[in-house]
């Protein structure tokens, strides 16, 4: 088995990372799966909803893979790997779909750009998240501050990027951030609001979903997305990234 699964069910695309030894860190495999399953909800006409999560009960994602990544020294270099998370994020978050991070773990920085670029967000309540970035002299890098300030206050989301504080499930639900809460870990199909929408027609969902993609400025959140990779990569060539990676990575 690989680094991800992809599962389709009753009109359900579920995408799985599948790395709960590195807490489902995202690598290039999982970039190219998550491609996949992009191309798949746009051709497969049977295709209802996108749901993301990860393998086993203690991660969705825990952002890109530092054991990879550190490698990754110059702008140059940080570039390639932040452009190609960010095309993904930034189809996903245009997907014609409607899409559902199931937040089953932890979920820190990349992963939580993943869960907002993500139509909904549903939550185990035992879960916590972050956008921790900044912990390491980073900001976000795939995407994930243009489409939070896309889809909350200013003060709401600017709070959750500058103090790169890890929040609880509880929490990120109050400042809504998360669409509802689990109180128990549950199969994907047996979720409430999943089921409600897989019970609606194709038809239905994709309507409402243009609907609100008509309200975007496609164009200003793709050159805001480019802008943030190229902030995040000429952040990520400074010692001050390698030395907090450094020391993250010896704890």
């Amino acid at each position: 088995m690989g680094d991800y699964i992809i599962k389709k069910e009753h009109g359900l695309l579920q995408f799985i990372i599948n790395r709960p030894s590195k807490r489902n860190a995202v690598n290039y495999e999982v970039m190219d799966g998550l491609e996949k399953a992009l191309e798949e909800c746009e051709k497969n006409e049977d295709i209802k909803l996108l749901v993301i999560t990860g393998t086993g009960e203690k991660a969705f994602c825990s952002g890109g893979d530092l054991s990879l990544f550190r490698h990754l020294k110059t702008e140059d270099e940080s570039y390639a790997m932040l452009s190609k998370m960010g095309r993904i994020v930034t189809r996903l978050a245009l997907l014609s779909k409607p899409t559902i991070a199931v937040i089953n773990g932890i979920a820190i920085g990349g992963g939580c750009e993943l869960a907002t670029a993500c139509d909904f967000r549903i939550s185990k309540k035992e879960a916590k998240m972050g956008f921790v970035q900044g912990n390491l002299a980073i900001t976000t890098g795939w995407g994930g501050s243009t489409l939070l300030l896309e889809k909350m206050s200013a003060s709401k989301a600017l709070s959750l990027l500058m103090s790169a504080r890890i929040h609880t499930a509880q929490i990120m639900y109050d400042v809504g951030f998360i669409e509802e809460l689990l109180d128990d870990t549950r199969p994907i199909l047996e979720v409430p609001f999943i089921q409600s929408l897989l019970n609606k027609s194709t038809g239905v969902l994709t309507a409402y979903k243009s609907h609100f993609l008509s309200k975007l400025d496609r164009t200003k959140i793709e050159r805001s997305i480019e802008n943030e990779i190229v902030q995040c990569s000429k952040l990520w060539a400074l010692d001050e990234h390698h030395q907090a990676v450094q020391r993250f990575l010896e704890k």
